[in-house]
């Protein structure tokens, strides 16, 4: 999906969340927000945060800000599946697990979830913090470890305070609005 139509989404969603507010009042609204950040494919979601230790929100909320939950999802950038993995990711996971599946498994929701689950689980352990983990996801380990290094861009060496990039800024929102969704609407 293209950038412009991303945003005509949005602006479509935004304007029906205000008017299904202005007519129904809070329990339509209740009902919306779970229709935009959805329960899916839950067993998957929920076996993966349990063996790697990955909250499930976060993962739920990686999922709805990269693909909506498509599995056939393909990025501008060739980022594949549910969980939006580049190739190169993917073979590079690979090499810790011992597996040598090629590219287009990762169409497959249950190794789609496996190895971005389990790329999260990576990030939190090498970051310590959520949301340069989820800065890394977007932009990629050794851009963030640049970062982290600029003292424009992080204070202490391991949390970033700004991010340089617009694009890696505002998915880092995304998915922080995401998270704080989950958390609200389901008690994760």
């Amino acid at each position: 999906m293209t950038r412009r139509r991303k945003r005509t989404v949005a602006f479509l969603v935004i304007a029906a969340v205000l008017i299904l507010t202005a007519v129904c009042g809070a329990a339509a609204y209740h009902t919306l927000q779970k229709a935009l950040y959805p329960l899916k494919e839950t067993e998957l979601v929920e076996q993966y945060a349990r063996e790697y230790e990955v909250p499930a929100y976060l993962i739920y909320a990686v999922i709805n800000t990269e693909s909506g939950f498509d599995p056939e999802a393909v990025s501008d950038l060739g980022a594949l599946g549910i969980m939006q993995m580049t190739p190169d990711t993917f073979d590079w996971l690979q090499t810790k697990t011992g597996d040598t599946l090629p590219e287009d498994a990762l169409f497959d929701k249950d190794i789609s979830i496996r190895y971005g689950t389990l790329f999260l689980s990576m990030l939190l352990e090498e970051f310590g913090d959520e949301n340069t983990a989820v800065a890394a996801y977007h932009a990629g380990r050794g851009r963030v470890n640049g970062w982290l290094e600029n003292p424009d861009y992080s204070a202490d060496g391991k949390t970033l305070t700004t991010i340089p990039t617009t694009d890696t800024a505002h998915y880092v929102h995304k998915v922080s609005r995401a998270v704080e969704k989950y958390k609200e609407l389901y008690d994760l």
